[in-house]
Parts: C-alpha cells; structure tokens; sequence
C-alpha cells in the first residue's frame, strides 16, 4: 500500500491505477470500515482510501480534540485488507486557506434526526467528500448504512451533481450481540458495553412490529424510546422514515427505514434498520 499525504502527489499516481473505488475514513478503523474495503475490490481495479479526521463536521462541544487517531494501526488493517493507496493528508493540505465555499445538503433532509442534535453536521460531511471526490476522482465510493442518513444525502448529492459516481452502500457489520460497530464504542465503560446492545433491539422491535401489519408508527416509536429511558439511555429520537429522503411515510408506505440515536452515559450511538 502507498500513502500519499498530499493532493498533487496522489493524483499524479492514481492516472494509471484504473476504476478507483473509494472508501473515505476518519481511521480508527473498525470491521465495519474492513468490510468496506473488502466489499470495494469488487467495484474497481485500485481501491483508495483515505484518513482524515475532518474538523468542519464537529460541532463546538464534539470531540474533534479527543477523537481517537490510530495511523500506524489503520495503515496495517488496510494494507492487509488489499487497499492500494492511502490519501492521510494533514489539515493544510486539505484546508490551506479556511474552507469559505460549503456544501449544505437540502435542509429538509439535512436538518432533520442527525441534524437536529448535530447542526451544520451534514453541511461539513458534504463539503469534504465533495473536496475527497474532485481529489481521488473515483468511479464508486462506498459508504455504510449504519449512517443511514449519510449515506442519503451524500447519495442525493452525487445524483444532484451529476456526478460520475456510483455510491455503493455496504451493510452494517454487527457484534455478535446485535450492537453496530462504532469508533466511539471505544468510549463505553464495561457496564455500558454491556447494555449497548438494546438500542439495536428496540429498533429491531419497532421492525418486528411494522413486519407483523402494525401502522401506528408514532406509538412505536414512543414505545422504543420509552423502553431506553427506563434503561438508563438518553434517548435523542426513534424515528420510521422513507429509505429514500428520511420524510415522514404515509399510511401503507413501503421501503421504509428505523433509525435512532441515543445517549448511553456520554457515548452518543446511532443505528438504523431497514424494514
């Protein structure tokens, strides 16, 4: 694996590498990032990945500061997984000035579950993979469900833009008791690793219900959020959406999407689940 750390090398090496698919990561690389990565080598002939740890999507009470960086660690997973090249550039190589143009996402899919309790989240999210795909100039980038809401907009913002860009969505890889893989599942204590694992479930009750022909969405959705509180959980929404646009579905909707988030002490999870 080569790892680049600045733009103009990068491109100059990735003229001869052929259909690039592309995995962008914030590193502290878990199998979900792996699965990613192994799921790629089937949609181009160089995978790429890059490593960047990008300020504009924290919020000023985040933890930029704190958010674990692992680069000798990453760089061992992903050679070993078959990436080609790695893009780890520093903040002046991906900001040499202050990043004064910005993408900002539909409001109305921008401002909503993640972007209510994390403003101006998405809007950071969409400016760097924009500035990461005019760098690497892939032909499929691939993205995890587990950040359901990502992976909408930044699916939207490629199809908006015309860009000539497959966005692949990879499956949200688990532990075996239910609780999606994180870089933040670092941070619960034993006792919250232990109890972790109810969020998946009370999504998965809210799924198991609407399977079952139950239409009262908002009694669920209060059901699940009840059930986390009464846990210990602070719960941040529970939410039955549209896969397409996360907007509120109509009666009888198919394609449909259970996403939440949640406090458990400090740590902050999400997951989602399509039904």
């Amino acid at each position: 694996m080569r790892i680049h750390d600045t733009i103009t090398g990068l491109r100059a090496t990735l003229k001869s590498a052929g259909r690039i698919a592309f995995v962008p990561t914030m590193g502290n690389l878990h199998e979900g990032h792996i699965a990613l990565m192994r799921q790629a080598q089937a949609h181009g002939d160089a995978v790429v990945s890059s490593l960047f740890v990008n300020r504009l999507q924290f919020g000023p009470k985040e933890d930029f500061d704190t958010y674990p960086r692992t680069f000798e660690a990453d760089c061992e997973k992903m050679a070993a997984v078959g990436v080609a090249h790695l893009f780890a550039p520093d903040e002046k190589e991906m900001y040499p000035t202050p990043q004064a143009y910005h993408v900002q996402p539909d409001p109305a899919q921008a401002d909503i579950l993640e972007g209510e309790f994390r403003p101006g989240f998405f809007r950071g999210v969409a400016t760097v993979v924009l500035k990461l795909f005019s760098i690497v100039q892939p032909q499929a980038a691939l993205f995890g469900k587990k950040d359901y809401q990502q992976l909408m907009i930044l699916r939207n913002m490629v199809r908006e833009f015309a860009l000539p860009i497959e966005i692949v969505p990879g499956e949200t890889v688990r532990a075996a008791d239910g609780l999606a893989l994180s870089s933040r599942n670092g941070y619960l204590s034993e006792a919250e690793r232990a109890e972790a694992p109810r969020l998946y479930r009370a999504l998965d009750g809210v799924r198991r219900a609407i399977q079952a022909g139950e239409c009262d969405l908002a009694r669920l959705e209060r059901q699940a959020m009840a059930e986390l509180r009464a846990h210990g959980w602070s719960p941040q929404y529970v939410a039955v959406r549209k896969q397409l646009d996360l907007q509120l579905p109509a009666a009888h909707d198919s394609g449909l999407v259970v996403l939440g988030a949640a406090l458990l002490g400090s740590t902050r999870l999400i997951d989602s689940l399509e039904v």
